[in-house]
């Protein structure tokens, strides 16, 4: 959705990949990565000679069709990320912002006083604190559409049948993949899993199960080989001193689309078809098919037991109480679901989330509880070591506290408590510091506050580009989600089905 969404926006922006700026992806002084990688020489120049005599040669032309789809694809999508990064500006003042924040650092002393030490008999709640919690807090405790249901499944594990005809398959293209000149096109045209590399491998550094390149001649073609469910043809292209130089042609073993997926989508449409007249739990008992619950919310495609699915959301938004669905095929299966129960969406009511309410409460309690309690203890406190006696509590230290971390050593993730540090001079001594997971008192031991000045032209760019990348990242996430609020989507998965 997200590709078909960027596609038409870059329609409605007119952004395109003219025929000339593709002829110089190709065959230009700087031609493209993919095909500086299948002609480039030792040196790192082009291969020319062998370039051109590829663009020409008939029995490629498929495959060049592809390639140049893909290329100018490439470069239309580039032609995207940098309109959106010429909106992207960082100034002048974030980048000095984030030098003093990357280079400033504090040595601290520090007394920690946790929320945990906080007993539960010294905090009392009522029920007014947690129905005024509730209400105020109600966002917390809402929930999507969720539904409970039970299915039966059909595995589509590949059959030894299915795994013969891989092998079978690569077998009648050993002798082509042996003849063939331009290894890199080949894998292409014939969709090998395995991509091109094109690199020498030392022959220690060779994995184990890629071992019988190591004995074949140079131009020779391995027998074929099943290695973790895919079949494999190892092709040995160059060899000097103690590297080799090899092609893989390999194909992943998969469900044979009539023999196999054809007969399981059957017997899911049969069982469909008499479990709705006779009962699912019936008809998967007369099958022998066993029967599993699960539950799904709305909004979220992750189920547990059957992994992520779309299509399983879909269904169930649309079926009623007891209705059986349609077959639907995942990556690794069918299934035939029946809706057991649809709970709406809402705000869950308090006797489901009590227990969550109370325990909010609790924390900001004994939150209370203890910035009260030092605040107390600090009164006409004028040093650390009064307050440690005060308190019965060890002094602590951490050096080089950088400004833009997230944790102080020893205490945990603190942003906020390291904010109020480098905004205290040298020697001085807090107040009270609320944290996340304690309070702090903290003195100022040594500060090093970075300066612009410091800066030279090399941290600018590399900030600068940081900081670029950043901004590009967060608003291509927001930019998607815009896309998608904004367009109207139709899914017609189920007219596949």
């Amino acid at each position: 959705v997200a590709s078909k969404l960027v596609q038409q926006k870059m329609n409605e922006l007119g952004i395109v990949v003219k025929d000339d700026e593709l002829v110089e992806m190709i065959t230009g002084d700087n031609p493209d990565p993919f095909i500086r990688q299948q002609f480039q020489n030792e040196d790192g120049t082009i291969d020319r000679i062998a370039l051109r005599a590829a663009i020409e040669a008939p029995e490629n032309s498929e495959v060049w069709l592809m390639i140049e789809q893909q290329l100018r694809e490439n470069r239309r999508q580039q032609k995207m990320n940098n309109f959106i990064s010429s909106g992207l500006k960082v100034s002048a003042l974030d980048v000095q912002n984030e030098y003093i924040r990357q280079n400033s650092f504090a040595d601290v002393s520090y007394l920690r006083f946790p929320y945990a030490d906080v007993e539960d008999e010294e905090i009392t709640i009522t029920d007014d604190e947690l129905q005024n919690y509730y209400r105020n807090n109600s966002s917390q405790y809402q929930r999507n559409e969720s539904y409970r249901f039970r299915y039966v499944s059909w595995d589509k594990t590949p059959t030894a049948e299915d795994t013969l005809a891989t092998i079978r398959e690569i077998e009648n293209l050993t002798q082509a993949f042996a003849d063939s000149e331009s290894d890199s096109l080949f894998l292409v045209r014939y969709q090998s899993s395995t991509p091109f590399q094109g690199s020498y491998v030392d022959r220690d550094d060779i994995r184990e199960e890629y071992s019988p390149v190591l004995d074949l001649k140079v131009g020779e073609v391995s027998d074929v080989e099943i290695i973790d469910g895919s079949a494999y043809a190892f092709k040995k292209l160059d060899e000097r001193d103690d590297e080799i130089k090899f092609a893989i042609l390999s194909y992943n073993v998969q469900a044979d689309p009539v023999a196999t997926i054809d007969r399981l989508a059957n017997e899911a449409d049969e069982f469909q078809f008499y479990s709705s007249s006779d009962g699912f739990v019936e008809e998967a008992g007369r099958r022998d098919l066993e029967y599993s619950e699960a539950s799904a919310t709305k909004g979220n495609p992750l189920i547990p037991g059957l992994g992520q699915s779309q299509q399983i959301l879909q269904a169930l938004e649309g079926l009623s109480v007891n209705d059986i669905s349609e077959p639907i095929e995942l990556n690794n299966q069918f299934i035939v679901l029946q809706l057991l129960e649809k709970t709406p969406e809402g705000t869950r009511p308090i006797s489901e989330v009590r227990s969550q309410v109370e325990n909010s409460v609790r924390n900001l309690k004994r939150k209370e509880f203890m910035i009260s309690r030092v605040q107390e203890l600090a009164n006409n406190a004028n040093d650390l070591e009064l307050l440690s006696d005060r308190s019965d509590k060890e002094i602590q230290t951490a050096e080089d506290v950088r400004m833009s971390a997230n944790t102080i050593p020893g205490a945990g993730r603190e942003p906020m408590v390291i904010g109020a540090i480098f905004k205290l001079q040298e020697g001085e001594i807090s107040s009270p510091l609320s944290g996340e997971n304690a309070v702090f008192v903290v003195r100022v031991d040594n500060l090093e506050m970075a300066s612009p000045d410091q800066m030279t032209a090399s941290d600018r760019n590399e900030i600068r580009a940081r900081l670029e990348q950043q901004k590009f990242s967060a608003f291509n996430q927001i930019f998607i989600e815009q896309l998608k609020e904004s367009a109207d989507i139709d899914d017609y998965r189920s007219r596949v089905l």
